[in-house]
């Protein structure tokens, strides 16, 4: 029975996608299995199970009503490949360098944290990377079912690694606030302008609101601040 969200075209599969499916053919490699889209998917006998298999129909036959989820298709060649092993949330093509994360302790060990991203296996924050100072004890800063953002540093697929990072994220937030705290103080050009034109007349300098100086770390000011301080400027030179 097909509900709205069924796909019924290979245009609308996704990778992850979940699909309800019927095996139509058995081979030595794996089985096809249709799943309502006009083009059979290839569920590979290495896909069946996470242990080995050895034969297709010590799993399956002809006419079983499969759960499936797409690990990757082609829609210009029409072709899917399938799989009965639930994927992870996290995929090994979703992390990169500097893709960032939320997940959570599942273990703390005298040389770091690792941490469940929703990928096949946990990354591990060395103890290094748990803080911008000196960390003796990852317990101290972590603790097991702790919830935490991270950043991917670096991937070894063939190894199964994934190396994580707290600092980098906390370095990141700190030059972030210098940056805009070197905006905040730097004067525009117009200003120091009327600076000048207003010393020895007794008159102080309007004070920017918080508003404006957002504007200001921007360096996005709005064009009617900038006529005010042209028309005060004007006003003083006696133009």
């Amino acid at each position: 029975m097909t509900t709205e969200n069924t796909p019924t075209t290979i245009e609308e599969i996704t990778p992850k996608m979940q699909l309800q499916g019927v095996v139509k053919k058995i081979d030595l490699y794996g089985a096809l299995v249709d799943v309502g889209v006009g083009r059979l998917g290839l569920l590979h006998i290495s896909q069946l199970s996470e242990s080995h298999v050895k034969n297709v129909t010590d799993i399956l036959n002809e006419g079983d009503q499969v759960t499936v989820w797409v690990l990757d298709v082609d829609k210009q060649k029409g072709r899917m490949n399938l799989t009965m092993l639930k994927p992870p949330a996290v995929t090994w093509n979703e992390l990169k360098p500097d893709a960032v994360f939320t997940g959570e302790v599942v273990r703390v060990e005298k040389f770091g944290a690792f941490i469940d991203i929703g990928a096949e296996r946990p990354g591990l924050v060395h103890v290094s990377e748990l803080a911008q100072g000196y960390v003796g004890d990852p317990s101290d800063v972590v603790s097991v079912g702790e919830s935490v953002e991270v950043k991917v540093i670096g991937v070894n697929r063939r190894k199964k690694q994934i190396d994580l990072s707290v600092r980098a994220l906390q370095q990141a937030a700190v030059a972030a606030v210098i940056e805009d705290e070197e905006f905040e103080e730097m004067p525009t050009a117009m200003e120091l302008a009327l600076r000048q034109a207003m010393e020895g007349t007794g008159m102080e300098m309007p004070m920017r609101s918080k508003k404006s100086k957002k504007r200001s770390k921007k360096n996005r000011r709005h064009h009617d601040r900038e006529e005010i301080f042209s028309r005060t400027l004007k006003q003083h030179r006696g133009d």
